[in-house]
């Protein structure tokens, strides 16, 4: 009795609890049901977002110009290569969508992405092992072009996907590279790196978008998806105040020098000193910023290598002491040796001390006398008037070039050595673009101003113009009087005898300027590099005399000269680049000769025979290349009517085009090449073409893939030697 009185009481105690747990999550259902929340989160939040797929919409990267608006820089699409691994990616489609065959699919991918089969299994494999849904094959398997996609896809290898992601792209290869900089893909987004790319990196990469919508769980969107899209603001588009044509000027003459003397190092900057604004700079050793691993110098030499300047310097002791109404020019003195002290080291001219007996200051100045510059300083000047002068001129700070990386040069003026050597340019340091700035002074009239290289920034879409800069006066340190008197003296550096000059001479312009050999420091301080080759050479000049429309600074540090003196491979960068520039940009030659190289107005030969349109270009002057066999003229690498000069590479397209023998070419006729036969061109290295991946006489068609090698001039003597010793 009792014991079926314990077994009702367990029951009822049974199904109360049982009722209870019921009830509990019973109500707790209820709860769910009606507030749609569990512990705070929301379910209806939670699924939202479960199903919800969001993407980022790429802003593209603002373009890079020069001042007539020709792309420097540009994104490029490419695309990224990768494989499904996950067979479920097949189950509701009728195809199959995952890799299938990994050998297979590693043996056909090997020589187009030129990895190793094993290579390419292993990381499958790996991928498999480790249960990864997709995986992606290095810096192999990035910034493959339509091209190499296209010829992928067509071996339809299952579960081979491209993911589309731009590149930055540089259509001139190695130009201008220390001015554009680079920009690379850093974690899915490309990022200034160096030059104008980083200085004006949060303008150009503008502002990302992004999509998202709901989906079912094979990614398939949903019918009423609640779509959400935020569109990207593209980036602005910069425009430099660089000169294509100009800048190609320059690179072609500073490549040329490098092929003929070796030198360490090369820079060359153009002004337009009635603006300020740097028409043109490059430096030696560059690189091409579509390979930037490659680089070998990081350094903007012309604004971030200061050095001492040599006899340049003295074109701002004239003016100072010009301008303080000390200088009498004809007053005589005795050159050599001078000496203020028995304590102090003397003072010699150039010419281990001897001298030109006794002349003028002002022949002093053509002569380019360390002595007359001393006595200036000390006697006439006096040291801390002179010290004022190089204040005004902005000798001792930086010039504000939009340029990342400018570092300024130092006045070294503590003791009276330091003060008396400083007067001709030895001790203190300076930057080319330092003095360029401080020459403008006597280019335009005393007024000095400030140098830029970004014209104006645009917004890609409306095309209205964000930020736009215009000259700025940054001192007036000498009078407009003063600045005729140093062009008068300036001339007389280049036009008379025994100017240290008269090489820099120019037939058509009265070119005014004066020269500079710097010698360089020993690295432990103790004196100076002995040899003559151990030395920078420079000139600063400016071109028409009265009224200068360009300055041109050149510096080359110890090039292999042999019997040759200093100016001579500097004088062939100035004169060739400030001639052709004039010419370019029609400024009146203010002499009068038959001898002058005049620019050409490209006749339009499209359509005539081919073999009559390579006479009449042969016969301007200009160095023909026929591509293909075809009969007629398809179409020319430079367009009509643009101006040219006679030796410039013109290439002619035939309706018939053959791939031609390019070794030897510059960087710049494969660009050109490539433009004018639309093909895809993949460069590795800078300098000439040393090997080419169409055959010479092979039929090339739009689209088609150029890889060209190309190596310094150095590297390709080398290799000729090499290939002579082996044949001896």
């Amino acid at each position: 009795m009792k014991t079926k009185r314990r077994m009702r009481i367990s029951s009822g105690i049974l199904v109360v609890f049982f009722v209870i747990i019921f009830l509990v999550v019973t109500g707790r259902f209820l709860y769910i049901q009606v507030s749609g929340e569990v512990n705070g989160i929301s379910l209806r939040e939670w699924a939202e977002e479960k199903r919800t797929a969001s993407y980022t919409l790429d802003a593209e990267r603002g373009k890079i110009l020069d001042k007539n608006g020709e792309t420097l820089a540009y994104d490029r699409p490419a695309f990224r290569l990768y494989a499904i691994l996950d067979e479920t990616y097949s189950e509701h489609t009728n195809e199959i969508n995952h890799v299938e065959n990994p050998g297979r699919t590693a043996e056909k991918l090997a020589p187009i992405l030129d990895m190793e089969p094993e290579e390419i299994l292993s990381i499958m494999e790996r991928g498999i092992q480790e249960g990864k849904t997709q995986v992606e094959f290095g810096p192999n398997g990035k910034g493959l072009s339509q091209k190499t996609k296209e010829t992928i896809e067509a071996l339809n290898l299952p579960g081979i996907h491209f993911m589309k992601e731009p590149i930055r792209y540089y259509p001139n290869g190695m130009f201008a590279s220390h001015i554009i900089g680079f920009a690379q893909n850093k974690d899915d987004e490309i990022e200034g790196v160096a030059g104008i790319e980083h200085e004006m990196d949060d303008l150009l990469k503008g502002k990302h978008g992004h999509i998202s919508y709901e989906r079912d769980k094979y990614g398939v969107k949903l019918l009423d998806p609640n779509e959400i899209i935020q569109t990207p603001k593209d980036g602005a588009d910069i425009y430099l105040t660089i000169d294509q044509k100009i800048q190609t000027l320059v690179e072609d003459s500073l490549t040329e020098i490098e092929k003929t003397y070796n030198p360490k190092r090369m820079s060359a900057i153009v002004m337009d000193p009635k603006t300020g604004e740097i028409v043109a700079m490059s430096n030696r050793p560059s690189y091409n910023p579509n390979a930037p691993a490659d680089v070998q110098n990081w350094y903007n030499d012309a604004i971030s290598t200061p050095f001492e300047p040599g006899s340049t310097m003295k074109i701002f002791t004239w003016a100072a002491a010009i301008e303080e109404e000390v200088y009498n020019g004809q007053e005589a003195f005795q050159s050599g040796t001078y000496r203020i002290s028995d304590r102090i080291q003397p003072i010699n001219d150039h010419n281990s001390g001897k001298g030109w007996g006794e002349i003028s200051f002002d022949e002093g100045f053509a002569r380019s006398s360390n002595v007359a510059a001393a006595k200036l300083v000390w006697e006439k000047l006096k040291p801390e008037t002179f010290l004022d002068y190089l204040h005004a001129f902005d000798l001792d700070e930086k010039t504000g070039i939009d340029l990342p990386g400018e570092v300024p040069g130092h006045i070294l003026y503590n003791w009276p050595a330091e003060k008396l050597t400083t007067a001709f340019g030895q001790g203190s340091t300076l930057t080319p673009i330092q003095q360029i700035k401080a020459a403008t002074a006597i280019a335009n009239g005393g007024k000095m101003l400030q140098p830029y290289v970004i014209s104006k920034v645009v917004d890609p879409e409306s095309g209205e113009i964000i930020k736009e800069k215009s000259p700025q006066v940054a001192g007036e340190p000498i009078s407009e009087a003063t600045a005729k008197q140093m062009r008068d003296l300036l001339e007389s550096v280049v036009s008379e005898e025994y100017g240290t000059g008269e090489r820099f001479n120019l037939d058509d312009y009265t070119v005014i300027g004066k020269t500079g050999t710097a010698q360089i420091p020993n690295s432990d301080g103790s004196g100076y590099l002995p040899g003559r080759e151990n030395n920078i050479f420079s000139f600063l000049g400016m071109a028409p005399k009265d009224d200068p429309q360009l300055m041109v600074y050149v510096s080359i540090k110890q090039p292999e000269l042999d019997d040759e003196p200093g100016s001579v491979p500097v004088s062939f960068i100035f004169k060739n680049v400030m001639r052709n520039s004039l010419h370019y940009l029609n400024i009146k030659p203010d002499k009068e000769t038959n001898d002058a190289i005049e620019a050409i107005d490209l006749p339009d030969v499209t359509g005539e025979k081919t073999k009559e349109a390579e006479h009449r270009l042969s016969e301007l002057g200009l160095d023909t290349v026929v591509i293909g066999k075809g009969e007629k003229v398809k179409a020319l690498s430079t367009e009509a009517k643009e101006q040219v000069f006679p030796g410039e590479r013109i290439i002619i397209l035939t309706d018939q085009p053959t791939m031609p023998d390019i070794s030897g070419w510059s960087m710049r006729d494969v660009l050109k090449l490539a433009d004018v036969l639309e093909l895809e061109l993949e460069t590795a290295g800078n300098g000439y073409v040393t090997a080419q991946s169409i055959d010479k006489g092979k039929s090339v068609k739009k689209g088609d893939t150029l890889r060209v090698e190309l190596e310094p001039p150095s590297e390709i003597d080398a290799l000729a030697d090499e290939e002579k010793q082996s044949a001896d």
